[in-house]
């Protein structure tokens, strides 16, 4: 039987190895599974897979996942994406630039609808982005923000991969989703202060003026704040219980859902068939998720009966590297290979492999699995195989993906001086979720 670290090695390369074929990730998660199963376990084996799936789906902290989709699938499909495009673009008003803040802004509102950065940048890349270049914006600055902006939607609350984090390394799922707001909010500051410099520094960035469609008025503009309220109530109100410890996570996903149906009514956009499709997308959505969660369980126990895991923990506290170049060698490793494979399919893997090592190296858990999710999220953008820039790219038909690896790299380099903030500065990670 195999076992020990060469079992690790064996189960994680054919998980890889299925996804790069181009498998759906559940998929090849529950194949290594049933391999795994049958050729360590025997026919018996296949009652630990059961109870594994058994265990995952009625898991009461999961019910977060289903509701936080549910919540984004009715306000992506109740009209509040046109209103907030138009409220946002009235609210900043005329000053130079004006469309880069507005892409910034937008990316990282959206990113509170959806949670996947590929989604929210395929979503600007075809709809804000070919109107930047047309009022004569730069391109690659223009798509840079796009990219950076989307690229927040995992770390900036409500997260569906901050559920699975926390759920798999057993850390507070509420403490992470707050956790996230002080970064969330560092990384769009970090963006919009290298924009403005760089228009500082080369004007020809930004059209000399730009005018609205119109003059926009002070009522125009308390307008602009009155239409946006269904939805900023909604998602002020989902982190605002959970950080006051009035509602739990599955609360607030509960009361985001009913907050969402009457924004789509608001909006006018509140009918049966708008209902049925939303909850179908989040269903299917949801299901794809719980049944790679429930893999990734049974591939946890897998590792454990083979010794995998206690022998890489062994290894690793047998090292005698200081604490902040093994924190350089845990955050290396994802961070080059969520430019293959997507971000869920990476997590299900490392989260259980390095959750001992962590406990060994005594990191705290609440900052440690902030600073992974920020890295798995600018891997995905990073050049040349970051998936979040072919989303782009593919929206943006007249551009090249040159233009699309140059308008990252700047971006980049924002966010790894903004993990190496949350590395030196952890109160940044865990001040609010202290307040709870």
């Amino acid at each position: 039987m195999i076992s020990g670290i060469p079992a690790v090695m064996a189960g994680a390369g054919l998980l890889l190895l299925f996804m790069l074929l181009g498998m759906p990730v559940f998929v090849a998660f529950m194949l290594v599974n049933l391999i795994a199963v049958f050729v360590l376990l025997g026919p018996p084996g296949f009652g630990m897979l059961a109870s594994s799936f058994f265990e995952t789906t009625t898991s009461g902290s999961l019910v977060t996942i289903p509701l936080f989709i549910l919540m984004g699938e009715i306000l992506f499909r109740s009209n509040a994406v046109d209103v907030l495009f138009r409220s946002m673009d009235e609210l900043i008003g005329h000053i130079r630039g004006r469309q880069y803040v507005l892409s910034i802004a937008l990316a990282t509102i959206f990113s509170t609808l959806s949670g996947a950065a590929m989604g929210v940048a395929a979503m600007l890349g075809r709809s804000l982005l070919p109107g930047m270049i047309a009022r004569g914006y730069d391109p690659k600055l223009s798509a840079g923000n796009i990219l950076a902006g989307a690229s927040l939607a995992p770390l900036v609350p409500p997260s569906v991969l901050v559920i699975i984090i926390g759920t798999l390394a057993g850390v507070s799922i509420a403490g992470l989703l707050v956790a996230g707001i002080l970064p969330g909010l560092m990384f769009a500051g970090l963006f919009l202060l290298y924009t403005f410099i760089r228009v500082r520094l080369n004007p020809k960035l930004a059209p000399e003026s730009e005018t609205l469609d119109r003059e926009v008025t002070a009522r125009d503009k308390v307008m602009a704040v009155i239409r946006m309220l269904p939805f900023s109530i909604i998602i002020i109100s989902v982190m605002g219980f959970i950080l006051m410890g009035i509602a739990t996570p599955n609360e607030a996903g509960a009361m985001g859902v009913i907050g969402a149906l009457i924004a789509a009514a608001i909006y006018r956009r509140l009918n049966y068939r708008m209902v049925v499709e939303s909850v179908g997308s989040a269903a299917m959505i949801s299901t794809m998720i719980l049944i790679i969660m429930a893999s990734s369980k049974l591939f946890s126990q897998l590792l454990a009966f083979t010794g995998g895991a206690s022998a890489l923990t062994e290894w690793v506290a047998a090292m005698e590297f200081a604490p902040w170049i093994m924190l350089i060698i845990l955050m290396a490793l994802p961070f080059v290979l969520c430019m293959f494979i997507d971000q869920i399919a990476l997590m299900l893997i490392i989260i259980p492999i390095y959750k001992p090592i962590i406990e060994i190296l005594g990191f705290d858990p609440l900052w440690f699995w902030l600073l992974f999710l920020v890295n798995i999220t600018v891997g995905g953008m990073t050049p040349p195989f970051g998936y979040t820039l072919f989303a782009l790219k593919s929206a943006w038909a007249e551009g090249t993906l040159m233009q699309v690896y140059g308008a990252a790299w700047p971006f980049v380099l924002l966010f790894l001086f903004g993990m190496v903030l949350l590395a030196i500065f952890p109160i940044l990670a865990t001040y609010l979720p202290g307040l709870l």
